[in-house]
């Protein structure tokens, strides 16, 4: 899986710039911003590589001797440490602003490891500071920008450059929206038979549109987005006129992908499952997100197809989605009517997946006695 980053910035964002100097050249000014320690500290406990960016005009110079900057900078290293908080690499740039360096922010010359790599995520990644030239660095570098403006004296956004996803007056507001950000995947599978493109925010708050080709499989996976309390964006065009089988085969790769990587770390999670009638039909749905791959299937149609969906295909569906979400997923049903025995089985996954992936507000301990998922 492609690695998330988040850059970012020093003075003004983590700690205090203090005028007219704009140098931390001292202990007795070195300060945090409100709340950043804690925010942090959150933050740390997500599914991004942190990088710290900075500018720092001059340093080494005789205005603003490297000891000058070490002695502060390392104390306050050791106070984000102190809290969960590391740095998985810190770009530091020391050239004046008239020397227009390529290394200076918002150029991207400290940044040629993550740019052009592939086993960086950079659209889904962030930068996060207080003036315009990080939100242009977010641009150059094809991240998102989040704006730290807690004294809301950063200005206007420039036309040619995309605004900021977020304008925070508080790091508690960074925190929380990253916590959230952190649920949401998209992937693309494309073969020689299908091309897939499915995006999943597990707390609701994107759109939903499902296209398969098949309008019956349609119904059933907007079961999932809807009792599921997911948003499902699903566009696939498959090779239909062979069969059905590459298509809902390669979705259900895709959406399982999709669930596992928003589901990241799993920090939080409620991880187990649910079950429910159908009118006539029981649908049981056990499941558990502990990422070992276990699948058993006990559901028996009476019809061939279901609309134009083949029955066959559900138990291959469900197949493919475990193991591609990594889960445990036993499945079991009864009842008359081939229709609600299909819909409640998912209807059942949609309860079971609802239930797992909930995640309590400001808990993000991992739901093993193993410590890991």
């Amino acid at each position: 899986m492609a690695r998330k980053v988040l850059f970012i910035d020093r003075d003004g964002t983590l700690i205090v710039e203090p005028k007219p100097s704009l140098q931390i050249d001292s202990f007795e000014k070195l300060e945090f911003l409100p709340g950043v320690i804690g925010a942090m500290k959150r933050i740390a406990g997500l599914d991004y590589e942190l990088v710290m960016a900075s500018n720092q005009d001059g340093l080494g110079s005789e205005s603003y001797p490297l000891d000058s900057f070490q002695g502060p900078h390392d104390l306050m290293l050791r106070t984000l440490a102190g809290e969960g908080v590391a740095f998985d690499e810190q770009l530091i740039d020391p050239t004046w602003p008239e020397d227009n360096a390529p290394t200076r922010k918002p150029g991207t010359g400290m940044f040629g490891k993550y740019m052009g790599n592939e086993e960086y995520d950079l659209a889904s990644s962030f930068v996060i500071g207080d003036r315009m030239t990080d939100v242009r660095l977010a641009a150059n570098l094809g991240c998102k920008a989040i704006l730290v403006d807690i004294l809301g004296e950063a200005g206007e956004c420039p036309e040619d450059i995309p605004a900021p996803v977020l304008r925070a007056k508080s790091w508690e507001e960074i925190a929380e929206y990253l916590c959230r950000e952190s649920r949401h995947a998209r992937i693309e599978r494309n073969t020689r038979e299908t091309r897939i493109t499915v995006e999943v925010d597990l707390d609701g708050r994107g759109p939903n549109g499902i296209n398969t080709g098949l309008h019956f499989f349609d119904h059933m996976l907007d079961q999932i987005a809807h009792h599921g309390g997911i948003s499902l964006m699903i566009e696939a065009k498959g090779d239909l006129e062979v069969d059905e089988h590459h298509t809902m085969e390669d979705v259900a790769i895709a959406l399982g992908e999709a669930l596992r990587r928003a589901l990241g770390d799993k920090r939080g999670i409620e991880r187990y499952g649910f079950a429910l009638p159908m009118d006539e039909c029981d649908a049981l749905v056990l499941l558990d997100l502990g990422g070992r791959i276990d699948f058993s299937w006990d559901v028996n149609f009476t019809r061939e197809y279901v609309g134009d969906t083949p029955t066959e295909m559900f138990k291959h569906f469900f197949t493919s989605l475990c193991a591609a979400m990594q889960c445990n997923l036993h499945i079991s049903a009864k009842g008359e009517n081939n229709h609600h025995l299909a819909e409640g089985v998912f209807k059942a996954f949609a309860r079971s997946l609802r239930s797992a992936v909930y995640r309590m507000p400001f808990n993000y301990e991992l739901p093993s006695s193993k410590g890991v998922l």
